[in-house]
Order: C-alpha cells, then sequence, then structure tokens
C-alpha cells in the first residue's frame, strides 16, 4: 500500500455540473480545440471537434488556430501535437495513456539496432516516442505506410518499427524486404483466431474488417484491411449492411452513427474480457477532460531540441500525405 503522502489527490468537482456543457464552455473561453481518436469513449468523440486516426489528427494538429490543444488519444499522439505547434498549449486528461508500441521501443535498444544497419533508411510508425521520431528518417501511420515505404528508393534497406504486425503486412504489400522491430499493439495481438472463424460461421453473410496491426493469420481471414479511417470509410460506402470489425471497438460508434442501419459487431479477443478495449486510451475520461480544459494541465512539454529533430521525420510524412 502506498503512504499516504504518495497518494496524489482527487481534484474537486462539482456534483451537480454538467459536465458535456462545462466542456462546450471552456472550449470555447479558452480558444482551444479537441481532437479525439476513434479509440476513445463514445461520449468523449461526441464532444469532439475532430474525429481521426492519428494522421488526421495530426494534419489537423498542424493547421489549427486554437491557443489549446485538448488531445483525447494517447501520450505520443499529444506529442505529435506539441511538435506541430510548439507555442500553442497541448494538454492531455491522463498522462498515463500510453502505447504498448511506443513503451516496446526504448531510444536506447533503437539506437543499438540502427547501428547494426548502417545506410538503412528508418520508417517509424507514429506509435512511438518523440525520441525513436527524432532518430527515425520518416514516420508513417497505418493510413499511408505503403506510399512512405514505397517513397524510399529500392536500393536502399529498410528498417521498419515498432509494429511488426504492419511492417509484415507491408512487406506482403510492397515486395520490400524490410528488417521489422519486434514490437505489438496489446489491443491488436488479442484477437482470437479460432473465435473469429466460429463468428464468421454464425454470420455469413458479414464482412470481416481488420486493421494490419493484426496477427498475419487474421489477417488472411480479411475481406479488407485498412487504418481505422479507411475501415469507417469502407464499412459506410459498401453495400454490406453487416461487419465484423477487427480493431479497438471504439471506431463501432462512428461507424453506427455514420452508417445506423447496419449491423457492426467487434472481433472477439482471445481472453473473456474487454481486451478490444485499449486501456490506455479508456484512462481519458469527461471528467478528466474538463479537469485539463479547467485547468490547463497536464500540458505537455519537451526539449526544443528534441522537439525539433522529431519535427524533420513527420514533416516528411505530412508532405508525402
Amino acid at each position: 500500500m502506498q503512504p499516504a503522502s504518495a497518494i496524489e489527490p482527487v481534484p474537486f468537482i462539482d456534483p451537480s455540473l454538467d459536465l458535456e456543457q462545462e466542456i462546450v464552455r471552456l472550449k470555447r473561453e479558452r480558444n482551444a480545440i479537441l481532437l479525439a481518436h476513434y479509440y476513445q469513449d463514445g461520449e468523449v468523440q461526441d464532444l469532439a471537434d475532430v474525429i481521426g486516426d492519428s494522421l488526421q489528427l495530426a494534419q489537423a494538429a498542424k493547421k489549427t488556430d486554437a491557443d489549446v490543444i485538448a488531445f483525447c488519444g494517447v501520450h505520443f499522439m499529444a506529442e505529435v501535437a506539441k511538435i506541430l505547434n510548439p507555442t500553442k498549449t497541448v494538454v492531455l486528461p491522463d498522462m498515463k495513456a500510453g502505447c504498448s508500441l511506443a513503451d516496446g521501443a526504448p531510444i536506447e535498444r533503437f539506437r543499438a539496432w540502427q547501428a547494426r544497419y548502417p545506410g538503412s533508411v528508418t520508417i517509424s510508425y507514429i506509435n512511438c516516442s518523440a525520441e525513436v521520431k527524432a532518430a527515425s528518417d520518416i514516420i508513417c501511420t497505418s493510413s499511408n505506410a505503403e506510399k512512405i515505404v514505397n517513397s524510399v528508393p529500392k536500393d536502399k534497406q529498410i528498417l521498419f518499427a515498432p509494429d511488426r504486425n504492419l511492417g509484415r503486412y507491408l512487406v506482403k504489400k510492397t515486395g520490400r524486404d524490410m528488417i521489422c522491430w519486434q514490437g505489438v499493439c496489446i489491443v491488436h495481438e488479442t484477437f482470437s483466431h479460432k473465435k473469429l472463424v466460429a463468428l464468421k460461421e454464425r454470420n455469413p453473410d458479414a464482412l470481416i474488417l481488420a486493421h494490419p496491426e493484426c496477427e498475419g493469420p487474421l489477417l488472411e481471414l480479411a475481406d479488407f484491411i485498412g487504418s481505422t479511417s479507411a475501415l469507417l470509410n469502407y464499412s459506410v460506402q459498401s453495400d454490406k449492411q453487416k461487419f465484423i470489425v477487427a480493431t479497438e471497438s471504439g471506431i463501432l460508434h462512428q461507424m453506427q452513427k455514420h452508417a445506423p442501419g447496419k449491423t457492426f459487431i467487434a472481433a472477439p479477443p482471445e481472453a473473456n474480457c474487454a481486451c478490444n478495449e485499449c486501456p490506455y486510451m479508456r484512462l481519458n475520461t469527461l471528467e478528466k477532460l474538463y479537469l485539463c480544459l479547467r485547468d490547463l494541465t497536464p500540458r505537455l512539454e519537451m526539449p526544443e531540441d528534441l522537439r525539433l529533430a522529431a519535427a524533420k521525420p513527420i514533416e516528411r510524412m505530412l508532405e508525402l500525405s
């Protein structure tokens, strides 16, 4: 048990407050923009000014004229917003909202890995720390990864980090012989191949949509593979009426809003749990969002030399996107 002095005090929130109304009011008073990832709880998504995947949110952060960016996502996403907007206040409702991919690529090990392949081009998935971004040649997201890989001259060896599943998928798509860092997303690796097959047998009229962070055998079952935004667009535009969705279940909120007459089923995890929900993403709540807009804390800060170094490969990505 923690000593009493180590327990953080819980900020007081008047229980009579309408949090949704207060958040709208604070956004207006602070000249704040609320960026929310598709994997946030639906009540957070419904308050957002921009909802998107990593690429869409990076683009929105780049062009906003707001004074404050409230980022409902995870830590590396808020870092990108700060990297692109050094003079703006960037707040994240919960600084503990991390990412297994970013945590699995510490900068010391990452640099040692790069050193084994001199002359290579390093493409890093945006799900990584600012330090890893600064050590990379170009950043990608699942939306633009294939285009980024194809932009590298064919005589260059590519190092791809930190998601091995996305890397392996890109090897198949592009034919490039990439060396992949062995990182995984704790959500996308949890889907059960056996349970998915059984679910498809019970719903033969459903299409399987999968994010490329999923394991290879599961991707082989998919009717469509794409980024979170691509999965959303495909489900809305398709003439099919039922979909099994193998990615973080938060996207189902937008799918149901955009195509209310269709049926969306979350792909089952291996365990009997809510493992298809990202525990990091779900740390951001309405209460924490209200507090971070009220108090403008916790703030995302970083040394200027790191920001400048990390900005270069991100800007390269945005130019190509």
